[in-house]
C-alpha cells in the first residue's frame, strides 16, 4: 500500500486549495442561509432524530402541501460544518413544492463513518414521518458519499423508507474511500482498511436497482470527477439504472448553485429523474 504515496492524495482532495476566494465560503454559506431562514420560508428547526446533540434536522416546507421529501446531506469530509450552513440550497426544491430535510450529524472523530452512515439512515426515518409520498435523496461531496450509502445491501434504511425513494443525486461525491487511508485527514478520520472497503459504496452491491446520478462538476479536481464515473461505472454493470453527469466548469461549490434555481439542470435531475 505505501507506493500509493507515489501519489499526492491530500492534493488530490484539496479543493479550497485549487478554488480562487475559496477562504471567503463559509462566511458567505452562514450568510445567505442565515437570511433565507429569515425570509419567512416555513421551516421547523432543529427536529430529534436521535439524542445526540448533532441528531437534529431542519425541515423547509412548500406553501402547498408537499410532493414529497428531498433529503440533502452537507459535506466538509464528514469533520466539519452542519445544516445550518446550507439552508438556502433548499430553495429550487421547495419551490417546486418539495419539503427538504437537511440533517446534521456527528463528526469526526467523535464518530467513525460507520456511525455516521446510521446516524444519516435515523435522520431520513424520521425525515419520513414527517411528510408522505416519494423520497428523493442529495448529498454534497462526503454526504454524496452518505446518501448513496443509503442504496447499499446493508442500507440502514427500514424497508418502508427505502420502497419511497425514487431517485438519488450524489453531488461530487466520494464512493472509493480507500486512497483517503494515504491522506493527512485520515488522522481525524481514523479509517483503516477494512472500514475504508466496507463504507465504500463503489465497491458494495446495490439493493435492488436504485435510481442514482453521480453530478460533479467538470471544473472540480480529477479525483472528483474520477470518483462519479467510478460509481456509476461500477453500478452500471451491475444493471443498477446509474450515471455520471458533468456539469460545465463548475468547481466543488459551485456545482451546489443548481439547488438554489427550481427549473436548474440539476433540480430537474433530482425531481424529475
Amino acid at each position: 500500500m505505501t507506493t500509493s504515496r507515489t501519489r499526492d492524495w491530500d492534493d488530490a482532495y484539496a479543493n479550497m486549495a485549487h478554488i480562487e476566494g475559496s477562504e471567503a465560503l463559509p462566511a458567505e454559506w452562514t450568510a445567505s442561509a442565515a437570511a433565507y431562514r429569515a425570509s419567512g420560508v416555513q421551516s421547523h428547526q432543529d427536529i430529534a432524530y436521535g439524542d445526540h446533540p448533532r441528531e437534529v434536522f431542519d425541515l423547509i416546507l412548500p406553501d402547498p402541501e408537499p410532493r414529497g421529501l428531498v433529503v440533502f446531506v452537507h459535506g466538509g469530509y464528514w469533520m466539519k460544518l452542519d445544516k445550518s450552513f446550507w439552508t438556502h440550497y433548499a430553495e429550487g426544491a421547495r419551490a417546486r413544492g418539495w419539503a427538504v430535510a437537511m440533517p446534521s450529524y456527528t463528526l469526526a472523530p467523535q464518530s467513525r463513518l460507520r456511525g455516521i452512515t446510521r446516524q444519516i439512515g435515523r435522520a431520513i426515518a424520521a425525515a419520513a414521518t414527517q411528510v408522505s409520498g416519494p423520497i428523493r435523496l442529495a448529498g454534497h461531496s462526503a454526504g454524496g458519499h452518505l446518501v448513496t450509502r443509503m442504496l447499499c445491501a446493508d442500507s440502514p434504511l427500514p424497508p418502508e423508507v427505502l420502497e419511497r425513494i425514487a431517485h438519488t443525486v450524489s453531488i461530487s461525491g466520494v464512493h472509493d474511500l480507500r486512497p483517503l487511508l494515504f491522506t493527512a485527514m485520515n488522522d481525524t478520520l481514523r479509517l483503516d482498511a477494512a472500514e475504508a472497503t466496507a463504507e465504500s459504496a463503489a465497491l458494495l452491491m446495490p439493493l435492488g436497482q436504485p435510481s442514482l446520478c453521480a453530478w460533479v462538476g467538470g471544473g472540480e479536481r480529477p479525483e472528483f470527477i474520477r470518483q462519479a464515473q467510478l460509481m456509476a461505472e461500477m453500478w452500471s454493470v451491475l444493471g443498477v439504472p446509474a450515471f455520471c453527469h458533468i456539469d460545465g466548469s463548475e468547481h466543488h461549490f459551485s456545482v451546489l448553485d443548481g439547488l438554489r434555481v427550481p427549473q436548474s439542470p440539476l433540480i430537474e435531475e433530482l425531481l424529475g429523474g
